[in-house]
């Protein structure tokens, strides 16, 4: 098997570095389970079921594949075909556009932001890349067809499609529905595959949105060399689109493709390949959680549990806040419930809440079990408090903020924000990891400054350049 980001090698060791060159994004959101007419009232289901949203399905895709020559990447039509496909069985509108130059690429994502506008506010939307891609100056950025990946700054910026600026930002807010932005980008330069400076950076959700990374930021993603193959993470993506349980979540589904991607890798049986095996990237700030099925969106949910003590056992697990627990009740849902719908979205939980007790129990969190105990009628936190027991790197930053700033119905606490934000730094938050740091140094504490701001860059963040002259 050949893989590629320079000419097509087989790949060794050595070579593996060389053609591991691709960091990206993937996105999406959650879902509450319905139970059948008469067993919902039983089991004390109400306000958790699933919020009832537009059908409205809309996605565009954009691949580009013609870069100058030894850096095209083959299997970018196929992933954008196969792809389509995939969504349209899910009740999308599929827009799909191959080998865009830059000025092309932003009309057409201001075409598709104009058609989003004019969506239902709670409409469903995805919008995904897959192509090279880098970073530069914190900025992440989506090459042009075309446009060579080792060329000066100047070419690379004028040459690209700012993440951020032309993408993130051009789509309308939507707070009552759902946003995905899945970027599958190869990374390539001149610099080295693990130059921790040179892949897509970190980023966090804007509310109502999920984005995906195929990687890693700052870490390589390789690409097969031949045009009848998918990349790694979309060839998950799209198994899991076809394959999955109508009745789990968006959200559930990016994280199973996470896991996919990684088992894949690591036990694929060329070693150049477990070496460098993906760590998928997911950001996500939603508040509607939305299934895989269209009718279920638009729809009264049809039977979804057996019993009552399916049901009811499951809405134990969806109201419980603290990881210990989640784990528990998901582990145990699973050996009495193997065959459910949603056992693929327990065992999200399961092995989130295994995750988040993982980062609870190290020296440098100062966080603890009642910490996750929050009043009833809170909505807001406990939507958050429920991600973060789950493992929720960025819900559990949210968290963090209200308690420095005294929002969201909390008491200001310095305590708490200092614990949550570890918290999130032991899940992988790099953005959490350098606010920490700057909460640190203007504390005159420089060695806890130091510790998170070397670890943010181990996660793979860089900061903007205003944020990275403060701290100087």
């Amino acid at each position: 098997m050949k893989f590629k980001q320079m000419p097509s090698v087989t790949v060794s060791r050595r070579d593996a570095i060389r053609v591991a060159s691709s960091c990206a994004v993937g996105a999406l959101g959650t879902v509450l389970p319905a139970l059948a007419p008469g067993l919902a009232q039983a089991a004390g289901y109400g306000s958790s079921a699933p919020k009832v949203g537009s059908a409205t399905r809309l996605a565009l895709l954009v691949g580009n594949r013609v870069y100058p020559s030894p850096f095209d990447l083959p299997p970018v039509h196929k992933n954008v075909r196969d792809l389509k496909s995939a969504l349209e069985g899910r009740g999308f509108k599929v827009t799909s556009s191959v080998d865009q130059d830059p000025d092309t690429l932003r009309r057409t994502a201001q075409a598709f932001a104009k058609e989003v506008a004019n969506a239902p506010p709670d409409a469903t939307v995805l919008f995904y890349f897959t192509g090279h891609g880098m970073q530069i100056d914190a900025e992440n950025l989506l090459l042009g067809a075309g446009i060579n990946p080792s060329a000066k700054e100047e070419t690379l910026n004028d040459g690209s499609v700012h993440f951020q600026r032309d993408i993130l930002k051009a789509l309308p807010s939507r707070p009552a529905g759902m946003t995905m932005l899945v970027i599958d980008a190869c990374r390539t330069s001149l610099r080295a595959a693990f130059d921790k400076s040179d892949g897509l950076n970190q980023v966090e959700a804007p509310l109502g949105c999920l984005i995906a990374f195929s990687t890693a930021a700052g870490k390589p993603a390789i690409s097969p060399a031949v045009e009848t193959q998918n990349t790694f993470y979309t060839a998950s993506l799209v198994k899991l689109l076809n394959s999955s349980s109508d009745d789990i979540t968006f959200s559930d589904l990016f994280r199973l493709v996470k896991t996919d991607v990684q088992q894949t890798m690591l036990n694929h049986p060329v070693p150049a390949i477990r070496m460098v095996a993906q760590n998928p990237f997911i950001a996500e700030n939603t508040k509607v959680r939305r299934r895989l099925s269209p009718t279920l969106t638009a729809a009264a949910a049809p039977e979804r549990f057996d019993s009552v003590d399916e049901g009811e056992l499951w809405r134990k697990l969806e109201q419980s806040t603290v990881p210990g627990e989640v784990a528990q009740l998901a582990t145990q849902y699973l050996a009495r419930f193997p065959k459910s719908r949603l056992a693929a979205s327990a065992e999200v939980a399961r092995d989130g809440a295994l995750e988040a007790d993982k980062a609870l129990r190290r020296n440098d969190v100062r966080l603890y079990k009642s910490a996750f105990v929050m009043p009833q009628d809170n909505e807001a936190v406990r939507d958050d408090l429920r991600k973060a027991s789950r493992g929720d790197k960025d819900a559990s930053a949210r968290i963090a903020r209200w308690y420095i700033k005294g929002d969201a119905g909390l008491s200001k606490d310095t305590n708490r924000y200092e614990g949550w934000m570890q918290y999130a730094a032991a899940l992988g938050n790099g953005i959490a990891c350098y606010e920490l740091a700057l909460y640190y140094r203007n504390q005159d504490q420089p060695l806890l400054a130091a510790q998170f701001e070397t670890r943010a860059r181990e996660l793979g963040f860089t900061p903007p350049p205003s944020l990275d002259h403060k701290r100087k």
